[in-house]
């Protein structure tokens, strides 16, 4: 359950991602990076993925960084960030 619930949000985030039309140097790092993190996320089987404290950092600075510009975007990562702390990260 709780699997399938991550990868709607994956591609929920993803989707989100994609509507980011203002990229300034700082905002393309922190796309990047989401969207490597989203990729191993969902190239890893969701039950054997392993605690990576840099991935929940920078998920962390992400919704930091998109907060006050694209709240949706900063509701889906918050959403990705508590299921991914009930797996157990």
């Amino acid at each position: 359950m709780e699997q399938q619930k991550l990868r709607e949000l994956l591609k929920t985030l993803h989707q989100e991602l994609e509507q980011v039309d203002s990229v300034d140097e700082t905002t393309e790092v922190v796309l990047s990076n989401l969207r490597a993190d989203m990729q191993r996320l969902l190239d890893e089987k969701v039950g054997t993925v392993h605690e990576d404290a840099s991935l929940m950092e920078r998920m962390n600075e992400a919704l930091d960084h998109f907060k006050g510009d694209h709240p949706k975007l900063s509701l889906t990562i918050q959403h990705l960030l508590d299921s991914l702390a009930r797996m157990g990260f």
